[in-house]
This record gives structure tokens, sequence and C-alpha cells, in this order.
């Protein structure tokens, strides 16, 4: 439970679950149990998405968060059942999301240079699960959708994460979290430019079909690369007028009332954009559509994630019941 301040006061009670941005009761399920160790919760809810990227990223992602601290439990299942992808898969997804907890921050510099190098060693460690996975399930795009991390957190060359963008657009092109590692690859935090991270944007949301999350780039984009190289900014500061207007363009194009995976991460950034950018209707309309589940971007870019989330309802006035 959390507390969110309104204009009449602090309403305690309301509901806000913080990095579980999804509607997807199995998962949810499955999630809970990983964290207490019973890891077959977790293979069989990742099994159930074969066939379907959408859901089988975001389960991948998920379980593998949960998993952290688990990644041996995890090989050892794989290596009893060396056939199964989805073991490999889960494998190489946690042991990515253990190295991004190595990662060195504003520390000494010879404590950062050994924390680097532990970082290092356990992201790249997550290769060969990944391949492993991909191997067994050739059409999956999945496996290099989490493959796009571990060439950005070792920062490889740039031929390296276009290679393996590559195979991700020969199998499904508009897999939505492969996307949003893409721009990530192309935005001025990861070597790129802001023109490149832009431009990329608008064409994956001009290629999409009307009814996904694809427009949910824009927002994230433009949150991407006003953030780059800066410190958290106040609220006015994060949207121009021109910026907020391409957002407000391209948000009808995504019906939200579709079941896509993704929808209530499109709708945390729809609605703190809105919201930054002081359109109070569309931000509490997307707000409201999170059913109070806080996503990490793009709250993050402002702070503590559920902190800033509970900000801005109250600054709206918006109550999650």
């Amino acid at each position: 439970m959390g507390v969110i301040e309104t204009a009449g006061g602090r309403v305690r009670g309301a509901r806000v679950i913080v990095d579980r941005p999804w509607a997807d009761g199995m998962l949810d399920e499955a999630v809970t149990a990983v964290h207490r160790g019973f890891l077959d919760a977790g293979a069989a809810a990742l099994g159930a998405t074969r066939g379907d990227p959408e859901h089988r990223a975001l389960r991948a992602e998920a379980l593998a968060r949960a998993a952290t601290g688990w990644s041996r439990d995890i090989e050892a299942m794989a290596v009893r059942d060396r056939a199964d992808p989805d073991l490999w898969l889960w494998l190489g997804r946690t042991l990515i999301e253990e190295a991004w907890a190595l990662k060195p921050g504003a520390r000494a510099r010879a404590v950062q240079a050994h924390r680097l190098q532990a970082f290092h060693r356990a992201m790249d460690a997550a290769r060969r699960p990944l391949l492993t996975a991909a191997a067994l399930a050739p059409s999956d795009p999945v496996p290099w959708e989490s493959m796009m991390w571990l060439t950005l957190g070792l920062d490889r060359p740039r031929s390296d994460k276009d290679a393996v963008w590559f195979e991700i657009a020969r199998r499904c092109p508009a897999l939505f979290p492969a996307n949003v590692a893409r721009l990530m690859t192309l935005s001025p935090t990861w070597g790129g430019t802001a023109q490149e991270t832009l431009a990329f944007a608008r064409d994956a949301v001009s290629r999409a079909p009307d009814g996904g999350p694809m427009p949910a780039l824009l927002p994230l984009a433009h949150f991407e690369c006003a953030a780059a190289g800066r410190s958290p900014m106040s609220r006015g500061a994060w949207f121009t007028d021109e910026a907020l207007r391409e957002v407000v363009a391209h948000a009808g194009r995504w019906r939200t009332a579709g079941r896509h995976p993704r929808s209530v991460e499109a709708h945390n950034l729809f609605g703190a954009a809105f919201y930054l950018g002081g359109l109070r209707r569309p931000a509490r309309r997307h707000l409201a559509g999170t059913g109070g589940r806080v996503s990490r971007l793009p709250w993050s870019y402002l702070g503590d994630p559920a902190r800033q989330f509970e900000r801005a309802c109250g600054k709206l006035d918006l109550v999650m019941e």
C-alpha cells in the first residue's frame, strides 16, 4: 500500500504497486512464487508464452528480476533439461539482471575498477545461455532482445549492437521491448545522439499499426534525450512545447482499451509526459489507466519511481482505489 498526497491532505491505503507494470495474473503469481524460491512456477509461466513474443519478453524480464540471486538454481534446472529453451532464456536474462546490480556507481577509483571487472564478467556470463536459447528456438526474438541489453551493458562496438538488432528485426521488428532497447542503444547516454534517438522513435511509430503501444516510444525518447548527462530536472524542464505537441499528436494512435502486455508501461509513459507538460486531463486518464502499477521508466528519470508517481497523482488529485 502507498500514500498519495492530494489537495485535501493525505489519503492512506492507496494501492500503488511498484515494478509490476502489467495486467497478467499468472505473472503476478509466478513472480511472488519465485521471490519465495519456488522456481518451477517461473519456468511454467515462461513456458506458457512460446509463440507469443510480447508476453514472453515481459515474463522473461519480470521473472529474471524476481530470480536475482537464484541463477545457480536456474542453471541446475537448465542443465537437467538441456533442450528446454525457456530455462536457458530465463538463466541468461537473470544473469543480466544480477550483473546490473554489480555495476559501479560513484565510488573510490580502486573499488570502482574492481566492481567494473566483476560487472563485465557477470554480464558476459549471460551470453552462452542466451545463444543456447536462440539455437533451441530459432524463430524466437526474445533471446536476442535480452542480448541487446548485454551488448549495451558491455558497451560493445556499434556494429555488434546493430548485428543483434538485425536478428530481432528479421524475426519480430515490432517487439516493443526490443524497440525500447534499440532506442536506448542510440541515445546520448549510451554513445548515440538525440537526433538518432528521436529519428528511430519516429520511424518505429510511423511503421507500427494503430492500436499498439509503440507511440509510447516518443515520450520515452524525449525523456531519454532530456535526461542525458543531467541531474533530475524541475517539472517544467522536460518537454518543450514542440516535443509535447508531438507526443499529443501520436497519443491518439494508441487505443488504450487494448490488452497489449505493455499497456501499463505505455500509460506510465504518456501519463508522466502529460503531467510534466501540464496537461491535467490526459495525465489523469493515463495514470488512472496504470491501476497504480508503477514502471521504472519514466519515473526513475525524476527520482524514486514510487515517490514520483505518488507526487504526480497528488498534484492531479488522483487516488488509486
